[in-house]
């Protein structure tokens, strides 16, 4: 298979989208992204100050009042558009993604798929909309009532770095449907990506200062966020920075949808087949190098399976081949950054400080990727729900293997051990005991016989306790986020 070629080897210095133009930032403050399968520099960005900030917010503003000028129709078409233009750029947004993220280009091609996936939605809900509007004749003796839905206004969208792209797409679609302008404040993690999908999107017409961008960071999002024109906020982070954003916007009385941390787990039952369970679960666990939100750490065996299990599993790990993601070959990619990838082996250290035991050891990676933010699938045993690596997110390609009775137990942990509710999943071909895991785990995303439950974009990404908080759900929910109702009561006798 053919090892695909960089769109560019370095990007130059990144630019702040404001008003529908490309500027260069007046900041003294600078920052470096690398490539993490190498720590080579491909961009420099700069961090907005609070006067490129607030242009952003009047941009914002001015392309809101835009925007809701252009007919609902129209604002469908454009969307549709810009569906074929992510269709066009596909291939040059996989590898940009790759380079800039670390994720391998199967990885990328399924990211870019989810983008897409959810302009689609958003181009539904558009038309939605309008359907969801009441209209009642001759209420009373002469009067008649209608309610609908107008855009709130200008809205900041906070992304990630392990996701830049498909965060982008859970709310940005959404707002442009509902008749709303954004600024997005990407994570400095991987800046060129968040560049390229704004400048596919852009490429339809949109108004000016209908999607903004700005380089910014805690203190900017907060300023932004404070600025009477801003109407709320959509975030997909950690829950430490959600928290704290969550009650901004709950002093400012400004409507949110902030998606955090993880801790999720799968349960493999004695019925299930191995031999179809394990490749999902080092999907679950290992795919995206173990950095995304719907990912699991916790294994929960259950039955006389577990060195059965155990001995699949690990040869699911020896297959995955670590290098580069433009490789098409590679079947894990790096760690987004060095932070990240140190994070993940203090993590596992801590794990074994517990009493965990190795299995698969993932810290030793070969010379050739030492450049690289590198580690490889990494398997414990001898792990126990009351350790504190059972109960918190390791954020990486871990894989703990815990020993219970029985489903109950297993349940029972997964709702009490942790205050974070994503996901969790059950591998059994009982349907008895699939419908009651769906039914009693207290977590929004459940799977059934699959390792990672990532909604299609027409549903919500679940999420409970201490994984969401605001008054909308991400991707087709948002619409509640940037819409509000009106009724009319008309009298004419």
């Amino acid at each position: 298979m053919a090892v695909l070629s960089e769109v560019k080897k370095n990007y130059g210095k990144l630019r702040l989208l404001i008003g529908g133009e490309w500027v260069d930032s007046q900041s003294t403050t600078v920052n470096q992204t690398v490539n993490p399968a190498n720590g080579e520099v491909i961009a420099e960005f700069p961090t907005a100050t609070k006067q490129e900030a607030r242009a952003a917010v009047d941009a914002a503003r001015q392309g809101f009042e835009a925007l809701n000028k252009i007919a609902l129709r129209e604002r469908a078409r454009m969307l549709f558009d810009m569906r074929q233009k992510f269709e066009e750029h596909f291939d040059e947004l996989t590898r940009v993604l790759t380079q800039d993220h670390g994720r391998t280009i199967g990885e990328s091609r399924g990211s870019v798929r989810r983008c897409i996936e959810n302009i689609e939605s958003a181009c539904s809900a558009a038309y939605g909309m309008a359907a969801r509007n009441e209209h009642i004749d001759q209420l009373a003796s002469g009067i008649d009532m209608w309610m609908t839905w107008e855009p709130l206004g200008p809205f900041l969208i906070v992304t990630p770095g392990n996701i830049p792209m498909h965060a982008w797409s859970s709310f940005v679609p959404y707002a442009l449907a509902a008749g709303c302008s954004v600024i997005v404040s990407p994570s400095r993690q991987d800046p060129v990506a968040a560049e390229f999908i704004n400048r596919v999107a852009l490429e339809v017409g949109w108004p000016k200062g209908a999607i903004n961008m700005i380089h910014g960071g805690r203190t900017i999002n907060k300023y932004v966020l404070e600025q009477p024109e801003i109407q709320g906020l959509g975030f997909i982070g950690s829950t430490e920075a959600g928290r704290d954003l969550f009650e901004l916007c709950g002093k400012l009385g400004k409507n949110s949808s902030i998606n955090g941390n993880g801790k999720n787990t799968v349960v493999v039952m004695p019925d299930a087949d191995l031999g179809r369970t394990a490749p999902f679960i080092r999907q679950g666990c290992f795919g995206m190098t173990g950095q995304r939100c719907l990912g699991s750490d916790n294994i929960v065996i259950i039955g006389d399976i577990y060195d059965k299990f155990k001995t699949f599993l690990v040869a699911e790990a020896q297959r995955l081949k670590l290098g580069y993601g433009l490789d098409e070959t590679t079947g894990m990619g790096p760690y987004c950054t060095a932070a990240g990838r140190d994070k993940v082996i203090s993590w596992v250290e801590g794990a074994l400080s517990e009493g965990a035991a190795m299995v698969h050891d993932g810290r030793q990676i070969p010379p050739s990727l030492a450049k690289g933010f590198f580690m490889g699938p990494t398997i414990l045993e001898n792990m126990n729900f009351d350790m504190s690596a059972a109960k918190k997110e390791a954020f990486g390609a871990v894989a703990g293997l815990i020993r219970a009775d029985n489903l109950d137990e297993a349940i029972q942990r997964i709702n009490t051990g942790t205050d974070l509710g994503h996901s969790a999943c059950i591998m059994t071909e009982s349907g008895r005991n699939a419908r009651k895991f769906a039914r009693e785990v207290v977590v929004g995303n459940v799977g059934i016989n699959l390792g990672v439950p990532q909604p299609y974009a027409f549903f919500p990404l679940g999420s409970k306790k201490g994984s969401f908080m605001g008054g909308a759900k991400s991707r087709m929910a948002s619409m509640r986020l940037f819409l509000d109702e009106k009724t009319v009561t008309a009298r004419w006798d």
